[in-house]
């Protein structure tokens, strides 16, 4: 069994910093709504960044909102392998690929070449919102991973 570590707690520690960013977040979200993005698109987006960040703390949480939002076991697993998988639209397709760009925005930043591709897929207000969820859920990625966030193995459900 792994030793529990000690860490701050960000989101407890400085909680007037957690409740700002939180309340960007929902601005964001309200945004994003406006703007046509979907539980289900945003739902896939944030799942990915996730997993390339290596949140597993907010891959369980967004998971979670996945299946809220009525994508199902097959949509979620094929996300880490979308560009060899058939089951995401082309504008879920180039949800994605932005995504990686700003998971990956250290190397190069937005390309060129992703920036004309997704803006041909997406309006420019998906575009704007889409990059401030991404802006979003990059920095809570940050916090749980800086602070190691537990993901215990839940409990299973009673039977009915």
């Amino acid at each position: 069994m792994k030793k529990e570590e000690r860490r701050v707690h960000l989101s407890r520690s400085a909680m007037d910093a957690y409740r700002a960013l939180d309340s960007f977040t929902q601005t964001v979200n309200e945004i994003a709504a406006a703007s046509g993005i979907d539980d289900r698109f945003k739902e896939i987006m944030m799942i990915h960044a996730s997993q390339l960040n290596g949140c597993a703390f907010c891959v369980r949480v967004h998971l979670d909102k996945a299946l809220e939002a009525g994508l199902d076991a097959d949509v979620i697993s094929q996300i880490a392998t979308w560009r060899d998988s058939g089951v995401f639209t082309e504008r879920e397709r180039a949800g994605l690929e932005l995504t990686e760009s700003f998971v990956y925005i250290h190397d190069g930043g937005v390309s060129d070449e992703v920036y004309d591709h997704v803006g041909g897929i997406l309006s420019e207000k998906e575009y704007v919102a889409l990059s401030w969820l991404l802006v979003s859920i990059n920095s809570f990625n940050r916090i749980a991973i800086a602070g190691r966030y537990p993901v215990p193995p839940r409990k299973p459900k009673p039977a009915a």
